[in-house]
């Protein structure tokens, strides 16, 4: 074969990938199209915004619509997208469900990437045959869109502990200043002024629901179902009971916070039966025999000897 003919051939070769990828090019939706000339909240214009997250942005911009079907494939196979969002939300994390995905690519591929580096070296030093290399990198790959949402799932975990940790001392807190003669209302807003942490936070979004129209136990309420936190469903709810019925509000917080040490305890006591449990995994199957076998064997020596 002369150079011309592979010329030729390199050219016939890169004019069908082109028009296989003409072929299969992907169609505007509908939406796509007509939502340049629909002007939506600014929130959303300023979030759709094109802008660069990485240092070299015209490939940032090439690799996005891969991105965008490899998380529609994630979301198809993976987590769905409702309990993503509610997850997120749980956590505290600012991250759209979209740039979720992209971070499950992201990680995806980098599992991806060393797998097949893995997979090489294993062929070039072991004979790995390539079913198993593939098999590998695959399995390391999907590993790698997995750990990201475990990721994610420790995280909510984390915050709604936090959340629980700090809810004794914001109860506390409000029925001192309602006791003092505050309304609820100004009682979270001075709350939220004067503390800082996860459930402050939380307060702050309830009153801004409240002062955009919403009632303030609907708020709390939300929050609290947005939470996930069942110690603070209940604490909502005593609010809410609180200011519908009339009840002492001062009371109904003590007795919130009360609960929650009461809770907080038994989380410890239980957590310490666990670790407990635990401690003797390592005793059983790793000191015990040990020590065994240093009972045993100057035993079984001496009789060898004597034999």
């Amino acid at each position: 074969m002369t150079w011309v003919e592979a010329a030729l051939g390199s050219a016939l070769g890169m004019g069908g990938v082109l028009v296989l990828s003409w072929a299969f090019a992907r169609r505007a939706t509908l939406d796509a199209r007509i939502a340049p000339f629909l002007r939506t909240s600014l929130r959303d214009e300023v979030r759709r915004r094109d802008y660069s997250v990485t240092p070299v942005p015209a490939l940032e911009r090439l690799v996005a619509p891969v991105v965008r079907d490899l998380g529609a494939v994630i979301s198809r196979w993976g987590s769905p997208s409702a309990d993503v969002a509610r997850r997120l939300r749980r956590s505290g994390s600012g991250l759209s469900v979209e740039q979720f995905r992209a971070q499950q690519v992201a990680w995806g591929a980098a599992c991806l990437a060393a797998g097949v580096a893995l997979a090489l070296v294993l062929t070039a030093t072991r004979g790995a045959s390539v079913l198993a290399s593939t098999v590998l990198a695959l399995v390391l790959a999907i590993g790698g869109v997995l750990g990201r949402d475990a990721v994610l799932s420790q995280s909510v975990k984390r915050r709604q502990r936090r959340l629980v940790a700090e809810l004794p001392t914001i109860a506390e807190l409000l029925a001192l200043s309602v006791g003092a003669g505050e309304s609820a209302l100004a009682a979270l807003d001075r709350v939220a002024r004067t503390t800082s942490g996860e459930l402050t936070g939380e307060i702050s979004l309830a009153l801004a629901d409240a002062r955009a129209g919403q009632r303030l136990p609907a708020a709390l309420t939300r929050m609290a179902r947005d939470v996930g936190v069942p110690a603070l469903e209940r604490f909502a709810e005593g609010i809410a009971t609180a200011v519908e019925r009339g009840t002492p509000l001062a009371e109904v917080l003590r007795a919130q916070a009360q609960d929650a040490r009461s809770q907080g305890r038994q989380a410890l006591v239980e957590e310490g039966g666990r670790r407990e449990i635990a401690m003797m995994v390592p005793v059983v199957f790793l000191i015990l025999p040990v020590t065994v076998v240093f009972a045993v064997f100057p035993g079984l020596i001496a009789i060898d000897l004597g034999g």
